[in-house]
């Protein structure tokens, strides 16, 4: 294994400095600051960073199924249940029957709903600026682009992720 990065700086001092060479570690730390800055961003609004990540794929997907969704946020399917159990009893989703599948549940935001979205994607996107503020704009599309091809590669099985609310 080779040494820490030493153009990181602090890196090559730092207890855990084994552990930083290693990408998993280092996302696993980032993504704890980026999950903590978007909730904290978002608690205004009564929303998480899994109900925000709801909340507008139902807006983007008007008739999408509950099944459909869990599978979009990368979830086990009666994780999303209460999430949009919350989301309903606020009046921001509907829940109707699917057409063709009495059996399914077709997932539309109400214009309540599509009001906080927006809101809600203003918000993200200050923290988007905050979260990524040394980085230029194309060494946050090459971060975006290189996550992605982890994702794909990589690609773990629905719902084997770490709860997005902790």
């Amino acid at each position: 294994m080779n040494a820490p990065d030493k153009a990181i700086e602090g890196a090559e001092t730092a207890p855990d400095a084994t552990l930083r060479q290693f990408s998993g570690y280092v996302m696993k730390r980032a993504v704890a600051v980026v999950r903590n800055d978007i909730n904290a961003a978002l608690t205004p609004l009564g929303l998480r960073m899994f109900s925000f990540s709801a909340l507008v794929v139902i807006v983007d997907n008007p008739g999408l199924r509950q099944a459909q969704l869990a599978d979009a946020l990368a979830v086990e399917r009666p994780n999303v249940v209460s999430v949009l159990d919350d989301l309903q009893s606020r009046g921001l989703v509907r829940r109707g029957r699917a057409p063709g599948d009495k059996r399914a549940y077709a997932l539309e935001a109400t214009e309540a709903g599509q009001d906080l979205c927006r809101q809600a994607l203003q918000v993200v996107t200050e923290h988007e600026a905050r979260v990524t503020h040394g980085l230029d704009e194309g060494q946050r599309l090459a971060l975006i682009r290189a996550l992605s091809i982890m994702e794909q590669t990589g690609r773990a099985p629905a719902g084997r992720e770490d709860d997005d609310e902790s």
